[in-house]
């Protein structure tokens, strides 16, 4: 399995690197401007964490944005906060998940603790918040619903580990909200914030959530086939948690009772290797369904944007959705 190089989506984000610099620049201000000796040194590490990212969210902000009129000074700063909203989470899923590596470097969880990280996730919050005060009741309005959202799908698959009844259809509800929601929360942030009419609101938010949801199964691929020095953080997380993907869902349903229950003992037992499980998946052409349904997803994210004018930005959105489902190759 070969997944793309992490810097290749800045091909689709050239036409805003300027843009996003700025963003850069905001948040740098932002977190370590008038902060106290004790918690600059905290919060320091986590420059290894956020400047190193695709900047993927923000981005998304900005290339919708473009794609209906032109990037303001609210984009920037709309652009910022949903790129910290991302990383406070990210803070939190590395201790939930006891990730040791995150976008190449060590985890704030693996350098200062569990407690560190939270209240360190819970300090980006807190910023954003701040920000927020500046901001329409209308965009303060979707980044809090897009914030629970994105919980209230975390929360879902929590509780449905090792529930191996979890159907496709469950599974797709639960990645809409725990990804997809901040996706299209932040098309929708982008076509508002440039005025745009309900068809193209509506247009970007339907790219938005569609790019989520092959993102998110994309990455639960990932998981299980990546490689972690390419990828640049702990990967095996959804095995070792029993977090049902759509490659092991498709799975259960097409191995016979017998197998099934061979399945799910060998799902359930602990430290079950990533290697042992992905053979089994691409023995059963569950790694390729999984694939082909992250590439139907994008390709219904790229049909959304039919009623768009065509533009550079317009082709940036086309080309970011294809570089989601081309991340990975199934071996």
């Amino acid at each position: 399995m070969q997944p793309l190089a992490r810097t290749e989506i800045s091909h689709a984000f050239r036409l805003i690197d300027n843009e996003l610099g700025r963003v850069k620049e905001l948040i740098s201000s932002t977190l370590y401007r008038d902060a106290p000796v004790v918690i600059y040194n905290a919060i320091y590490p986590l420059r290894d964490t956020i400047f190193s990212g695709k900047m993927l969210r923000p981005g998304l902000v900005l290339l919708s944005g473009a794609a209906v009129d032109k990037i303001t000074d609210r984009h920037i700063h709309v652009a910022a906060a949903v790129e910290m909203i991302h990383n406070a989470t990210l803070l939190h899923d590395d201790v939930i998940d006891e990730g040791q590596t995150r976008r190449g470097a060590p985890t704030i969880n693996s350098l200062q603790g569990n407690e560190s990280a939270v209240l360190l996730g819970d300090f980006l919050l807190s910023k954003v918040f701040g920000m927020c005060s500046d901001f329409e009741p209308q965009i303060i309005k979707i980044l809090a619903a897009t914030t629970a959202r994105t919980c209230e799908g975390e929360f879902r698959q929590l509780i449905q580990r090792q529930d191996f009844q979890l159907s496709e259809s469950e599974y797709i509800d639960i990645v809409a909200e725990k990804s997809a929601a901040l996706f299209s929360g932040c098309c929708q942030l982008g076509a508002i914030l440039a005025r745009a009419d309900q068809t193209q609101e509506h247009s970007l938010n339907l790219f938005g959530r569609n790019t989520g949801i092959a993102f998110q199964i994309t990455d639960d691929l990932l998981d299980i086939i990546g490689d972690e020095n390419k990828m640049g953080k702990t990967l095996g997380s959804d095995v070792d948690k029993n977090k049902l993907t759509l490659a092991v869902i498709h799975l259960l349903r097409t191995v016979g009772n017998r197998e099934s229950s061979v399945v799910k003992n060998k799902l359930a037992a602990a430290g079950e290797s990533r290697q042992g499980l992905a053979e089994m998946l691409k023995s059963y052409g569950s790694l390729e369904y999984a694939h082909s349904r992250a590439r139907e997803f994008v390709a219904k994210a790229i049909q959304s944007l039919a009623g768009l004018k065509e533009s550079r930005a317009r082709d940036a959105l086309i080309e970011t959705a294809r570089f989601v489902s081309d991340r990975v190759t199934i071996p």
